[in-house]
């Protein structure tokens, strides 16, 4: 038993969600600074110069309540801005306007699949609104400022220390970034920093009642660095603990490269701060109709998808390949709708298939919801479905046409008629192909192995059969021929 085994780890994150806003969350600036050179994406407003006022963005206040849906919390019917004041170099004002005292998403919860088919429910403390800072690039001796990043419009998810271990931490950081992008709250790319992951972790002995002092690890991007950084950073804290050695409450950094955390500050407690009211944004007033009419505009969201497929029996890894592209997944759902279960199934695996393929079904967690997708046929994806089913056509032939629809072909019956696809299941022409197989001295051998009840050997006179036939005939029916003749 190894002396890890004597400790419990306990986490608690903080995520830092990009709206999906076009312009900032105070200013008319465009809040998309992907690939712009630095400080064009900037107002006055966003330089903090004298005698400029925040305007609020109501979009972002829209996506704010849309994320409260998705976090099952009530939205706040008042909530106000306030100050938050430190000093960096990348931000301005010399404050960060946030929302200490009345967030606008109250608590709520997060349940997150395991691998091992468990769920972890992870309470949601609050999330609040607030502005991003800039960004510094650092060089030998100086620092450059980019302000493009500055006023960028966020929520802040704060999460109850409900983790107790590196697994489930990324099973809630990946089920919360599906949440979000699935109710169009972020583009979530994770690149570009669109979701940031702030891990705290402590460590304390197993029945302790007090949390152990924690360290706060920041701007993770990853659902892998979070996993891997929580997985390192107990270890570390437990080693420094079994050596007699202090802990420091410190905010530490994630070398990715290196694959270890590493000290950055002491971590200031809110008092630090000086929070104050900001005096310059009214307070934002919702009503009941207001919250309910956006609220509404949510689409599915995965829970959902899962609830609707469990009739459908897929593997864990077909659900998350299938969970990583929102427009496959509505597809999913709609033909089970309108063509059933066994059919959906069917289109459900060909989908997973393509996206592992194409890279985005083997590790469906760490790629980007894609929202947009090639636009594809329901009805040909029913007909071929059903060619499919009736065997009008091979499994291997079906998944070759699946892949030219997802390329924008159309009528899949069309397609196989042109590539000569469709299988014959005429008994008459079937059988009379199968007679010339078995009439081949060629086929002697494996006609006597058959007979000697090696059966894997009927699989050399049904691909004659298929090669005379140029790859038409329905395989099964061939076998079933051959097998009555014998």
């Amino acid at each position: 038993m190894s002396v890890y085994d004597d400790y419990d780890m306990t986490i608690g994150i903080e995520c830092h969600v990009q709206l999906a806003t076009k312009t900032k969350l105070f200013s008319t600036a465009d809040n998309d600074a992907r690939d712009k050179e630095p400080n064009t994406c900037v107002t006055p407003i966003d330089f903090g110069l004298p005698g400029m006022l925040p305007v609020l963005n109501r979009e972002a206040v829209n996506l704010a309540i849309k994320a409260g849906k998705a976090l099952n919390a009530p939205i706040a019917r008042v909530s106000r801005f306030d100050r938050k004041h430190y000093y960096y170099p990348d931000l301005p004002k010399g404050y960060q306007t946030t929302q200490m005292y009345q967030p606008i998403i109250l608590a709520g919860y997060v349940d997150a699949p395991m691998d091992d088919g468990s769920i972890v429910r992870v309470r949601i403390h609050h999330a609040h609104m607030e502005e991003d800072a800039g960004k510094l690039t650092h060089f030998n001796g100086y620092s450059l400022v980019d302000l493009n990043r500055a006023g960028t419009p966020l929520i802040e998810i704060v999460s109850e220390p409900d983790i107790h271990s590196a697994a489930a931490a990324r099973a809630y950081a990946t089920e919360l970034y599906r949440l979000m992008t699935y109710a169009g709250v972020t583009h979530g790319d994770l690149y570009y920093g669109n979701m940031r992951f702030d891990v705290n972790i402590s460590v304390a002995k197993k029945g302790s009642n007090v949390l152990g002092k924690r360290t706060e690890v920041k701007n993770l991007n990853s659902f892998r660095s979070v996993e891997r950084a929580a997985e390192y950073e107990c270890k570390r804290q437990i080693d420094l603990l079994e050596r007699g050695e202090r802990m420091i409450q410190e905010t530490r950094g994630w070398n990715d490269d290196k694959q270890i955390t590493t000290s950055q500050r002491s971590k200031e407690d809110a008092q630090d701060y000086r929070y104050m009211p900001d005096a310059d944004i009214p307070p934002i007033v919702l009503t009941d109709e207001e919250i309910e009419r956006i609220q509404a505009e949510v689409p599915m969201l995965p829970g959902e998808y899962r609830e609707k497929w469990a009739e459908l029996g897929l593997d864990k890894s077909v659900i998350n390949s299938l969970l990583a592209n929102q427009n496959y997944a509505r597809v999913i759902t709609e033909i089970q709708e309108k063509s059933g279960d066994n059919t959906a199934k069917r289109v459900a695996h060909w989908f997973s298939s393509a996206l592992i393929a194409e890279g985005s079904g083997s590790e469906a967690d760490e790629t980007p919801v894609d929202n947009v997708g090639m636009y594809v046929s329901i009805d040909d994806l029913t007909a071929l479905a059903e060619m499919t089913e009736k065997a009008e056509i091979s499994s291997t032939n079906a998944k070759e046409l699946f892949n030219e629809l997802l390329g924008g072909a159309r009528d899949p019956r069309a397609l196989a008629e042109k590539q000569h696809m469709l299988q014959v299941s005429d008994e008459g022409a079937i059988g009379a192909i199968v007679d010339e197989v078995l009439a081949d001295p060629a086929s002697a051998t494996s006609i006597a192995d058959i007979k000697a009840g090696k059966d894997k050997a009927i699989g050399y006179l049904v691909g004659q059969v298929m090669k005379k036939s140029k790859g038409q005939a329905n395989p099964g029916l061939a076998q079933k021929l051959i097998r009555e003749k014998l």
